[in-house]
Parts: C-alpha cells; structure tokens; sequence
C-alpha cells in the first residue's frame, strides 16, 4: 500500500506494539515450552492491548483453510509458516516467531528467529546472517529504486557467507491487508523489477539456510520446510519508503 501521513503515524503505533509482543514471547523461548503455548501467550499479549493477530484465521491464496493460530513457529528445518501445537522447543533448537497483527485497521508484519539456549556454531551463525541480511535489504529500499535493489543485497549476504537463499518464498507489500503487491524476492539484479515509491509500505523477510534454498510444502498444508532438512532463520521487518530511503516501523 502506499500510506497517508495519517496511516504511517498508525503503522508506526501498530508496529511498535508489534515488536514489544515478538520481544516478550522471544523471552518465553526455552527448552520444555510447546509452540501452542508460544502462539497462546502472542494471542493474549495482541488482544490485551485492544489488537487482533493479524494472522487468526486467515486464508491465504492457495491454502486449503485458514490458519488457525495467531503465531507462525517454525523450529530448525522449518522455513516459515510453521503451525503451533505440542511439540516442545529443546535445548539446541532455533526458532523462528513470525507474527502480525491489525491496529487501528491497518497491518504489521514482524519476525525473528530466536536460539533456544546453547546452540551450535553454525546455527548462531546462520541467525546473525539472516538478520544482516534483512538489514542489507531494507538499506536497499529507496524512493526511485527498483525491487530488484532489494533482492540483490539479500542475495549478496547469502552468497559472500555462503549460505543457502530460499528464493521460492519472499516479501511482500502489507498495511490494508495482511499480503499485498508486490511480491519483494529475495533475489535480484541491481536496477530492475518494479520501481519503489515513496510512501510505499513493504514487508522484506530473507530467509537463509545451511543447505540449499529449495524448499517444499507440509502435509499440513501451511508449514515450508527445507528439502534437504538443513536448518533455516527468518527475519522480517515492515517498513515505509521514504524520499531518503525507507523507516523500519517494527521496532
């Protein structure tokens, strides 16, 4: 969407209580806790604050029904999407905490992903890429640019640190609805794709791996994995473009 200064102020709002929310249930992130009991404390932290989870019951193309959780957890080899339920997190795990939610009638999109306890080299590692990744991304959106900017440094990160990049999966645009166009890849040319405007609100979410990029669907309809079983990290801001590059409003 491209936002009035009226609706970046509530974005701004949104997406601050946003990051308060992800920020607490990282907190509750350790070994013997269930990924339902992840999403409940979500559920109850966006409603206690006069929100609602962005993601309860929404459909999006393709699924089979609605996704029932306010939380998408995914652990190690899960991409994104990961569906709560009675798995426990174990010591070594990282896990991935995407959530949104609706303020005031407009959409944030947030994710992390979150070691539980000590984990090994590589994974921590992997973490920290991804985030830089997504930093990389959002420092390539511009007023005047092109989203292949944006896939272009993401990919740069993944290949410099020789990571697997999930191409099949990417970002997209947020704020009326909970997915919008355009699709933002995680890979691209420098100067090409669909130009960025200013005032447009986007969702950059990089995904790296440990193996390769390719990826495949869950028989639960909603949860990607990686084919190979390697591990990936996800993170995910929202962020507004502005005419001297662009505002992370998940912070």
């Amino acid at each position: 969407m491209r936002a009035s200064v009226a609706e970046v102020k509530i974005l701004r709002a949104g997406g601050a209580r946003l990051a308060a929310i992800l920020r607490q249930v990282a907190t509750a992130v350790r070994p013997g806790v269930t990924t339902l009991e992840l999403d409940s404390l979500a559920r109850n932290l966006i409603t206690a604050g006069g929100d609602e989870p962005a993601f309860l019951n929404y459909q999006p193309a393709g699924a089979r029904q609605p996704f029932p959780a306010a939380l998408c957890v995914s652990v190690n080899d899960e991409v994104v999407h990961g569906l709560p339920g009675g798995r426990v997190i174990v010591e070594g795990d990282i896990v991935s905490l995407d959530l949104g939610l609706r303020h005031q009638g407009l959409f944030t999109d947030m994710a992390i992903t979150v070691p539980v306890g000590q984990v090994d080299q590589e994974s921590a590692r992997l973490i920290e890429i991804t985030r830089r990744a997504l930093l990389a991304g959002i420092g390539a959106l511009r007023a005047g640019g092109r989203l292949g900017d944006v896939g272009a440094a993401v990919a740069a990160v993944a290949r410099v640190e020789k990571l697997g990049l999930v191409t099949a999966l990417g970002g997209h645009g947020v704020g009326r609805e909970v997915h919008e166009e355009p699709l933002v890849p995680n890979i691209g040319q420098a100067g090409e794709g669909e130009r960025v405007v200013a005032s447009e609100v986007l969702a950059i979410e990089p995904m790296l791996t440990l193996g390769g990029g390719t990826v495949r669907l869950s028989s639960d309809g909603f949860t990607y994995l990686t084919r190979d079983g390697s591990r990936s990290a996800h993170f995910e801001h929202t962020a507004v473009v502005t005419e001297r590059g662009s505002e992370i409003l998940t912070v």
